[in-house]
């Protein structure tokens, strides 16, 4: 019988968190959009202020798929939330329920620690995820419409004066 097995990723870790962040960007279609390294995966989730948490999932002892969350907190709930960044499983290993043990892995985890949500986003491209996602009782959330500064931008935004420099 086949063995599944989930654990918290360790330092030791980072490059197969990297390799695995590599197929889910070929998976959605933007390989040359990872320009992580092993070393950011490890200064950034293991140092003194991790920004992150991983947990890997195994099939048979094989590495199977992982998933990668932060926190946020809520000002109207006065309470945190965990943030899903990135979930993958192995085009192999799919329909055996390692998805499914990630996303209630984390749901159990999120309960623990007293989030008030649990919450991530999908491409709106990838119909099986989200078919996934809502069989599992997940809803959308098109009211709320993300922004993101990055790259030039980013660059521009921090250097520009407001009153609070004065």
């Amino acid at each position: 019988m086949a063995c599944l097995t989930i654990r918290e990723a360790t330092e030791d870790d980072a490059e197969l968190l990297l390799e695995l962040v590599r197929e889910l960007a070929l998976y959605e279609r933007a390989p040359e959009a990872v320009v992580a390294t092993a070393e950011d995966f490890r200064q950034h989730g293991f140092g003194p202020r991790p920004c992150y948490e991983a947990h890997l999932a195994r099939w048979d002892g094989e590495p199977a798929g992982f998933s990668l969350h932060f926190y946020q907190f809520s000002t109207w709930t006065g309470r945190p939330s965990l943030y899903l960044e990135d979930l993958f499983v192995r085009p192999a290993l799919r329909g055996r329920g390692v998805g499914k043990a990630l996303l209630v892995h984390l749901a159990r985890l999120a309960r623990r620690r007293g989030c008030a949500r649990y919450q991530w986003q999908v491409l709106d491209w990838n119909r099986p995820a989200i078919e996934f996602y809502e069989a599992l009782g997940a809803r959308t959330t098109r009211e709320w419409i993300p922004f993101r500064v990055e790259g030039e931008a980013l660059e521009r935004l921090a250097v520009l004066t407001t009153a609070a420099d004065k």
